[in-house]
């Protein structure tokens, strides 16, 4: 920390790396031969057009992301750009507090508001343009259980959350979850 600085940092962590993939059970399968790992989440968010997987690597994740919907951000994103990372996710401790330092540092805000993210998260996201060229998601984690591999259990889904709700906050019309940018 500078030595000027009074306040922590905003970001504390990576929370994860997004890949857009086409096939995710062969995606999983893949990460699963090749690098031994397994899900820790599962989850498909209907309001987003994406299911998604979650695969924990030590405090953070590799997040699959895979549309269910021809006209998801997504499935936008993999039309032009093929398969490959979407967005990182940087954890922070209060997500409204951070998008309002991202608005006053000159950054072009995806979502006005924080909204419900998987996993029982708050989140945000910041556009490309602004942020050096990439597509950032701030991750705000609530209190869950967690069993002893690790892997997040919602308390009464065992271990696999429901679909995110619809109607999350106002955020920018043009925009959805994974923005297909």
């Amino acid at each position: 920390m500078d030595a000027n600085r009074s306040e922590p940092p905003t970001m504390t962590e990576i929370d994860h790396v997004a890949i857009a993939v086409r096939d995710l059970d062969a995606a999983i399968a893949w990460y699963e031969s090749a690098f031994g790992t397994e899900v820790a989440h599962r989850e498909r968010i209907e309001h987003d057009g994406v299911e998604e997987a979650l695969l924990k690597v030590a405090e953070s994740f590799i997040q699959l992301l895979s549309p269910i919907t021809d006209s998801s951000p997504v499935a936008r994103f993999l039309e032009r750009k093929g398969e490959g990372i979407h967005h990182v996710g940087y954890r922070v401790a209060d997500c409204a507090a951070a998008l309002e330092k991202m608005r006053a540092a000159g950054a072009q805000l995806i979502d006005k508001t924080p909204r419900a993210g998987s996993r029982g998260t708050t989140v945000a996201f910041v556009h490309p343009r602004g942020a050096f060229g990439t597509l950032i998601e701030l991750v705000q984690e609530q209190p869950q259980e967690q069993s002893r591999s690790g892997s997040v259990n919602l308390p009464g889904t065992g271990g696999r959350a429901p679909s995110s709700p619809a109607g999350s906050p106002a955020r920018d019309p043009r925009a959805g979850h994974s923005p297909g940018l």
